[in-house]
């Protein structure tokens, strides 16, 4: 597997998915004009990440903790949907294995209530708990 390095842009998110560190960034605004071509391939990397750690989770006895970071400042309506299938993966993840820890950092301005009420509805969709984090 290959690590996802996006760099942001004025449309789409950075992304980072290191698969090595397990640590997991999505960052910035979300307006792709072709929402699918954007992020069906990472939704490909997140199928083929969970079958690679259901592999190594079985292995090895110790457990592998995940971090995701989301840090968005807007997404349109379009993304939401893709970032929706996003957080299932994780939840599918979290819902793997005992030995797999996952943690969900939801960040958002202090003032951007609908980003962080995006991110309560994601929370309610899925078995993780999100932490939230309010930057000042």
């Amino acid at each position: 597997m290959k690590t996802i390095a996006i760099n942001e842009t004025e449309n789409t998110p950075a992304i980072y998915l290191d698969h090595h560190e397990n640590e997991f960034l999505f960052k910035g605004e979300s307006r792709p004009e072709d929402v699918s071509g954007f992020y069906r391939p990472i939704i490909e990397w997140f199928d083929q990440w969970r079958n690679y750690l259901y592999f190594v989770s079985n292995k090895y006895e110790e457990d592998i903790h995940l971090q995701v970071n989301f840090q968005l400042e807007y997404f349109n309506s379009s993304s939401a949907k893709y970032l929706m299938e996003i957080v299932l993966k994780i939840d599918e993840i979290n819902k793997m294995d005992a030995n797999v820890v996952v943690s969900i950092n939801w960040i958002y301005e202090e003032q951007d209530e609908d980003i962080y009420n995006a991110g309560i509805d994601f929370e309610d969709l899925t078995n993780v708990k999100f932490n939230f984090v309010k930057l000042s």
